[in-house]
């Protein structure tokens, strides 16, 4: 038998307390499966992640890029055991196919070798209604109209961030996000059932939000489901795990496998864009004191690490600052190339002059969660490096400019992300972007501007609009904002919620058309005007040479 793990929990987060994938194969990324042989191992990773995974896991892993290549279509005639709890219908579909046989287990070998700690007994919290803009019991009512028009009798939540945001609720069950461990179930009477550890609900009990027994232990979940009554179950086909598709199918008919509260949750409402616009001056005010320091700092002996350190020290400058919203990629010179690099002892490296330094980070707020990726460059760049990250400028302005009566969807806009490279023979392999949560995930759809995202894109969305290039060896270009869509003289258009500079010194203007020149303006006379009162004399009059 072969045991097959990747990095999810039971709830399908990103972000994990207990890191199977990283026990078993020490990769840190965010993404990705393994396949454990008896004498051979593989590691399964897309394309943001093969120099990591080779740095971090090839000595006893064989690296493999997907989609490239998958299981199905690497094996035949193998078992394959893996967790029910992990893995979703539609996963082991797409990696393993119908030429492998597939054994589900009831003992993680994992948690065998090392059990998860339960360490985290911090309450759970309520967002007031001036923070989320909508009460939860608003939401409901449109959920179980869904619910109603789909004739079915109730709606499965498994992805915790669709709960987070129905309820109104918060917590710290995750690192980098303030969303809940916890399934939830909502009927089509708006009545709900919150599947999750008791003792976190505590203080959501005392204010009478929810009552005693509206909460049900995970243990107790088969009991639930042979109690209930009705015929017809809605459920997320991307978060409803192998096991609990099980459970429900014993008694009730699948009708749809689609969360209506992703597109839901996606559309931000005016509370949320406003309290995002504020967290984005916070960030702003961060970065732009970072950048100033770091351009003007003497580069014999500040690391990698420093960088990130100082980083978060400003950050911590703000009161309503909370945490990083993911690990901050802090790549100087060759580490820039690794995509989701993150500064480890081992692979700290000092901060060279003429080196190419790609910083991407973010942050939770009180309320708003942020991304920005800047690089940066600290002497006279090649003029190789400055055409490839002019040609990555131009592509991050196509797409902030695009028409959204034309460009619907976010395929079309990854293809003007990367119109300028390509005409170059360049490319990257990561999406052009991704969708963002508010005061949640960083990385949240069902939006995005990838090659194969179809989603059609509306008011209140918001998205990462970040396109790179990245060179083996040498360097790494990205530049990154957060947009979000609203509507100018009744037509979609973008609007920067990043409030952070360029680095002109990177620019070939030469390269540059007139309403590129124009934006670059006004971008920066936008980041001078709203970040100008919050910084010293010396940032202002930095700040003021980069319009």
């Amino acid at each position: 038998m072969v045991i097959s793990y990747q990095r999810m929990t039971i709830f399908f987060s990103e972000y994990v307390s207990h890191d199977r994938l990283n026990i078993i194969s020490n990769f840190t990324g965010s993404a990705g499966f393994a396949i454990i042989f008896k004498n051979k191992n593989y590691l399964f990773v897309d394309g943001r992640y093969t120099l990591q995974a080779n740095k971090e896991s090839g000595k006893n892993f064989k690296i493999v890029e997907f989609p490239k290549f998958l299981p199905k279509s690497l094996f035949e005639n193998i078992t394959l055991g893996y967790d029910p709890t992990l893995f979703t219908k539609l996963q082991l579909q797409y990696f393993f196919g119908n030429k492998i046989k597939l054994i589900s287990i009831n003992e993680n070998l994992v948690d065998v070798l090392r059990k998860p700690k339960n360490t985290n007994f911090r309450q759970y919290y309520f967002l007031p209604r001036m923070i989320a803009g909508k009460s939860h019991k608003y939401k409901l009512s449109l959920v179980s109209n869904i619910i109603k028009k789909n004739k079915s009798d109730y709606l499965f939540i498994s992805a915790p961030e669709n709960v987070s945001w129905l309820l109104n609720i918060r917590g710290s069950d995750v690192p980098f996000s303030p969303i809940i461990n916890c399934n939830c179930l909502v009927g089509k009477n708006k009545k709900i059932l919150l599947i999750g550890k008791k003792n976190k609900f505590k203080n959501l009990l005392k204010k009478r939000l929810i009552s005693k027994n509206q909460i049900i232990d995970p243990k107790n979940l088969i009991d639930t489901f042979e109690k209930l009554r009705g015929k017809n179950f809605i459920i997320d086909g991307k978060t409803c795990s192998v096991f609990n598709e099980r459970l429900i199918t014993k008694k009730f008919h699948i009708k749809t496998r689609e969360d209506p509260c992703y597109l839901l949750k996606a559309k931000k409402n005016s509370a949320e864009i406003n309290n995002m616009i504020k967290s984005h001056v916070e960030d702003g005010i961060a970065l732009t004191k970072f950048i100033f320091w770091i351009k003007n700092y003497k580069h014999q002996s500040l690391t990698e690490l420093d960088a990130e350190k100082m980083l978060e020290h400003f950050r911590k400058q703000s009161k309503s600052y909370l945490y990083p919203s993911f690990n901050t990629i802090a790549g100087s010179g060759p580490n820039g190339a690794i995509v989701h690099y993150r500064a480890k002892k081992k692979t700290n490296r000092k901060i060279k002059s003429q080196d190419i330094f790609l910083c991407d980070s973010g942050g939770q707020y009180k309320y708003g969660t942020t991304d920005v990726t800047r690089t940066m460059c600290f002497s006279k760049p090649s003029k190789e490096i400055k055409k490839i990250f002019t040609l990555v400028l131009k592509g991050h302005i196509a797409v902030v400019t695009s028409d959204l009566n034309k460009n619907k969807r976010g395929y079309q806009l990854d293809i003007r992300a990367r119109k300028f490279l390509k005409e170059k023979g360049f490319d990257f392999k990561h999406g052009t972007g991704h969708g963002v949560g508010f005061f949640s995930n960083v990385h949240e759809g069902p939006q995005s501007i990838s090659k194969y995202n179809k989603v059609k894109l509306a008011e209140g969305m918001i998205l990462s609009n970040e396109p790179g290039y990245y060179r083996k060896g040498k360097f790494g270009i990205r530049i990154e904002n957060l947009i979000f869509i609203k509507k100018f003289k009744r037509k979609l258009v973008f609007e920067n919620l990043t409030l952070v500079p360029i680095d002109k010194d990177l620019i070939e203007y030469k390269m540059l058309t007139k309403k590129e020149k124009d934006y670059i303006f006004q971008y920066h006379l936008n980041v001078y005007s709203k970040l100008s009162s919050f910084l010293n004399l010396k940032e202002k009059k930095w700040l003021i040479k980069q319009i």
